[in-house]
């Protein structure tokens, strides 16, 4: 109803508007070269229409800026050292000599032993890096391996954080980088003298035969978020950020939108930001300058500014976008040594603090796809009210946005705040599914898009308090070898279906290596065209 009035107010004001652009048409056609952008002229000061005259969010999301997603631009990992052995990483470590896996017995919690025929969890353990060449290793129960006094014995899975005894060096054979040696504190070797017993007492240097302190390691590198690749650079991390964010986004993507009918942006955020410039290891400075300038580029080019706060302390998924760094997600757990709802709540309160009375804000959105295997529903509805209180405390105007538990019901969060300026966002992939969606035709995914998920949007749009976003789709599927056409409709169809949804829908994303995930190259290339009726 707000962007009704908002919508009723904008009339009266439109003769006054038009004189305005009337005033500026010539100047417009001086900084505008065909469709490439010119920094600094008019042309940055208007777009081609602002959000005033239209009721419903057109959003495009800034993914990969300002929170790390390896999948968009893998290139930022090249040349990290070891960079199969990121935070993550998953290593399973057979014996040379027994042709058996180490493992922590119960999952943790008790003895190492290396006595196992074959892979399962409890062989299985997450990397912590400290440096190049430097680790800590996690088991199944998220205990640590630690070499008891540093090395000389016994070697358990019983230490609830890392410290020294729980550092090891992996000494790789550059002949071979999957044989390796593991050196505990002290400077001895793990070995597999005793099936049942993984022991920290091995004097000396290893050679590289089939001895007892020699292990084949099996790596599989799960991810790569930001938390990967700062930690992964180190000290050249400062740089390799730098760049990056000068360069994925800039002003002129802010024209680019706006000329493409693109009324708002949605921009993620890591909750490290609200330490900037200081923000704790191994993150680096950077992301706050980079949102102002945002803010900045989107009040000169009529776009508002949705903020998401991406990547929650502690994880609310387990997954590289939420910064996690092995794959735990501990965000709603109760009792630890850090409270991360609290946490997140200051991240929120600065936020909203920082851009309250900025004329580009136009909400926040309190977290990003909570797991529903890791969230319980009770402790996320507790955030939220919480989190709706601490913006309102800043601003009566912007939206708060809940986003849903992904793998939870849709329905379940409606009712959660009350019916002020509160806005649930739901994602729709015809992807990651491979049972629905695995093996089937463009026709039928432009079918489902229609009869599916118009659906559900009617029906949430009246279920309950809270305005629908449908705030990640992508014009991508499981479809193979689809003609541009295919696409085209299939755009078309999401486009339409979306854009009944009550606040809007945002793209995901605008920059990415895979074409048709970007929204730049998809219209640049023309797999994702206007509506007949247009963008707005």
């Amino acid at each position: 109803m707000e962007f009704l009035k908002q919508l009723v107010r904008c009339y009266v004001v439109l003769g006054l508007v038009a004189a305005v652009v009337h005033q500026c048409h010539s100047q417009l056609h001086e900084n505008f070269t065909g469709d490439k952008y010119v920094p600094d002229g008019t042309a940055a000061l208007l777009s081609r229409r602002s959000l005033l005259d239209n009721p419903k969010v057109r959003a495009v999301s800034l993914g990969g800026w300002l929170v790390i997603e390896k999948w968009i631009k893998p290139s930022l990992f090249d040349g990290i050292p070891d960079s199969d052995l990121l935070d993550g990483a998953r290593i399973n470590l057979q014996s040379t000599s027994k042709g058996t896996f180490v493992s922590a017995e119960g999952g943790g919690g008790g003895q190492m032993v290396v006595n196992r025929a074959a892979i399962s969890t409890w062989e299985t353990f997450k990397i912590w890096r400290v440096s190049t060449g430097v680790y800590q290793l996690r088991v199944f129960n998220n205990m640590f391996v630690s070499a008891i006094k540093g090395g000389g014995g016994s070697v358990l899975a019983t230490a609830a954080n890392p410290s020294t005894w729980e550092t090891f060096h992996i000494i790789r054979n550059q002949a071979n980088p999957s044989m390796v040696h593991i050196q505990a504190n002290n400077g001895m070797h793990l070995q597999a003298k005793d099936g049942n017993h993984l022991t920290a007492d091995f004097q000396g240097k290893p050679g590289w035969d089939n001895n007892d302190a020699t292990f084949i390691m099996k790596v599989s590198t799960w991810l790569g978020g930001e938390y990967q690749l700062a930690n992964g650079w180190g000290a050249s991390a400062p740089d390799v950020f730098k760049k990056h964010r000068d360069s994925f986004i800039h002003e002129g993507d802010f024209w680019f939108l706006s000329k493409n009918g693109i009324n708002t942006v949605r921009i993620p955020v890591g909750w490290w930001i609200a330490s900037d410039p200081n923000p704790p290891a191994p993150y680096v400075s950077g992301s706050l300058q980079a949102l102002d300038n945002a803010f900045q580029w989107a009040n000169a080019h009529g776009i508002k500014v949705l903020i998401d706060l991406h990547a929650a302390p502690g994880s609310q998924n387990g997954q590289e976008h939420s910064s996690s760094r092995d794959g735990v997600a501990e965000w709603a757990e109760q009792g630890g040594s850090t409270d991360y709802l609290y946490e997140s709540i200051k991240t929120i309160d600065f936020l909203a603090g920082r851009y309250a009375n900025n004329q580009a804000l136009f909400g926040i959105e309190l977290l990003n796809e909570p797991g529903a295997a890791v969230v319980p529903l009770n402790v996320l509805e507790y955030y939220y009210k919480w989190g709706y209180s601490t913006v309102r405390k800043h601003t009566a105007s912007a939206y708060v946005i809940m986003c849903q538990r992904i793998g939870g019901d849709f329905a379940e969060l409606v009712n959660v705040l009350p019916a002020d300026k509160v806005v649930l966002d739901i994602h729709f992939y015809n992807l990651f599914n491979t049972n629905l969606f695995g093996k089937t035709t463009a026709q039928w995914n432009i079918d489902y898009v229609y009869r599916d998920r118009l659906g559900l949007v009617k029906k949430l749009n009246t279920a309950g308090n809270a305005l629908i976003f449908v705030g990640e789709w992508t014009n991508e599927w499981e479809v193979k070898a689809a003609s541009q056409s295919d696409y085209q409709k299939f755009g078309a169809a999401q486009l339409e279906v979306f854009g009944q949804a009550t606040f809007g829908w945002a793209y995901w994303s605008y920059q990415n290596q895979l074409s048709r995930w970007s929204f730049k190259q998809s219209v640049q290339q023309g797999y994702l065209q206007p509506p007949s009726d247009g963008w707005l």
